[in-house]
């Protein structure tokens, strides 16, 4: 049986298919109606820790979770260590799992040093991991693609450092970001990075239906799947 609750740190998802982050697509009323449908946890969009940081009243909208049915996940990106610990105290009390994101390949988001920038300068990612570990006390989760591009595939460094300074799982996009969403999503790497780690893999990249998720629940043996442009098939089509 493939389907079955997962547990992230101190918090118990009912099961482990996870509506990803999507910018512009999971508000409010998307992450209520993909929920009601069965999602085990719901992501909001991407949230901006220097936007918090300023007090943006735009970008705090994002962070309506009224009526919400538990757990959320709030995801929250950047390249400011500062930042970034402002942001996450900000969250806490909304979220019930603070994700990191380090794999947005939108060229406005790497421009500026955030998302799968951050594959590139390992040491910051880590640095900004731990110090987001250190001011909240919810489970910190970090989302991540396989590399920047051929010649800088990273995620098993990554991933190890990253569970050692007490993330508590790790999600994998199978594809770098220089392929961004073409081409095929490398269960391999995502099969790899559940080996070497003992925290929960959750595997990213392709799942457009049942027949996809069971492929990489079979092929990866991870802990969970996150579902992100798959879930937007039956609306499209209605």
């Amino acid at each position: 049986m493939q389907l079955h609750k997962l547990k992230i740190g101190n918090v118990e998802l009912e099961n482990n298919i996870i509506l990803a982050p999507m910018a512009g697509i999971t508000d409010l009323p998307f992450r209520l109606i993909c929920k009601n449908y069965g999602a085990g946890a719901v992501c909001t969009e991407m949230v901006s820790a220097k936007a918090l940081m300023y007090g943006d009243e735009k970008t705090k909208l994002l962070l309506n979770t009224k009526g919400e049915k538990r757990p959320v996940i709030v995801q929250i990106f950047g390249s400011d260590i500062e930042a970034m610990k402002v942001a996450s105290k900000y969250v806490e009390p909304i979220a019930d799992i603070i994700d990191i994101n380090m794999g947005c390949p939108a060229p406005k988001v790497v421009k500026n040093g955030d998302g799968s920038k951050l594959l590139l300068d390992i040491d910051l990612a880590v640095n900004i991991a731990e110090e987001v570990v250190k001011t909240v006390s919810k489970p910190v989760t970090v989302k991540i693609r396989k590399g920047w591009d051929s010649n800088h595939i990273v995620y098993e460094e990554l991933g190890k450092r990253l569970e050692e300074v007490g993330v508590q799982a790790i999600t994998i996009h199978g594809r770098t970001r220089e392929e961004y969403f073409g081409g095929e999503c490398d269960l391999e790497a995502i099969k790899k990075l559940k080996e070497i780690l003992t925290i929960p893999v959750i595997g990213n990249g392709n799942i457009k239906n049942e027949k996809d998720a069971l492929k990489m629940f079979e092929y990866t043996k991870a802990d969970g799947i996150m579902v992100a442009r798959g879930a937007l098939r039956k609306s499209i089509y209605l």
